[in-house]
C-alpha cells in the first residue's frame, strides 16, 4: 500500500486549508507532493471505481498527529463528497465519544493529553459517495496505567477529575481521597 510520513509541527499551517483540499481532488497519487490530502483522494478513487472498501491506517507514537490527521482525512472526504456543509461530519465524529476521550486521556512524557485509546473510524458513504454517517470504535490501550504509572506520567485525567471533587455531597459514598493517597500513583 501507500505510505505517507507526516510529522506533527504542532502549529497550524495553512496546508490543510479548503483550496488544498479542491488541489488534490481528482489528482493521481504522485502528480502533486506527499499529503493527508492525496492519500485519501486514492481511498475515494478506488472507493468509487471499484466500489470497495478502503482502509487508511494512520499510526505513530503519542503526540505524533494521528487524531489531527484523522480529521483532515474526513474534512477532505466531506468536502470533495459534497456533503462537508450539510453535515459537518468531522465535528460530529470527533464529538461523539468525549466522556470516553474524559476517561482515556492521560498525561505522558511526549503530550500532556494524550489519548489512551486506538479508534477504529467506519465511514459511511452513499450510491453519490456522499458521507451518510459514521462509527467510532475505541479500545483502551493501557489498562496498566490504572495501577501504574511510569516516572513523569499520570493516570488517566478522569481519575484526578474524581479525586478533586471527592468533598461534592454526590461523590462521598465513592470514599475517594487525594490522589497522592493512593497506591502506585505518584504526584
Amino acid at each position: 500500500g501507500i505510505v505517507l510520513v507526516a510529522i506533527n509541527p504542532y502549529e497550524q499551517l495553512p496546508i490543510y486549508e479548503q483550496d488544498v483540499i479542491y488541489a488534490y481532488s481528482g489528482q493521481n497519487m504522485g502528480d502533486m507532493d506527499p499529503h493527508i490530502f492525496a492519500v485519501a483522494e486514492e481511498a475515494y478513487k478506488q472507493m468509487a471505481r471499484d466500489e470497495k472498501n478502503q482502509s487508511i491506517i494512520v499510526s505513530g507514537e503519542s503526540g505524533a498527529g494521528k487524531t489531527v490527521s484523522a480529521k483532515y482525512a474526513m474534512r477532505f472526504f466531506a468536502t470533495v463528497g459534497g456533503s462537508a456543509s450539510e453535515t459537518n461530519i468531522e465535528a460530529k465524529v470527533l464529538a461523539s465519544s468525549p466522556i470516553m476521550e474524559a476517561i482515556g486521556n492521560a498525561k505522558t512524557t511526549r503530550n500532556d493529553n494524550s489519548s489512551r485509546f486506538g479508534k477504529y473510524i467506519q465511514i459511511g458513504f452513499d450510491k453519490r459517495y456522499h458521507i451518510i454517517g459514521a462509527n467510532m470504535r475505541t479500545y483502551l490501550l493501557e489498562k496498566s496505567r490504572v495501577v501504574f504509572q511510569a516516572e513523569d506520567e499520570r493516570n488517566y485525567h478522569i481519575f484526578y477529575q474524581l479525586c478533586a471533587s471527592a468533598s461534592l455531597p454526590e461523590f462521598k459514598e465513592l470514599a475517594l481521597s487525594k490522589y497522592s493517597c493512593f497506591p502506585g500513583v505518584c504526584g
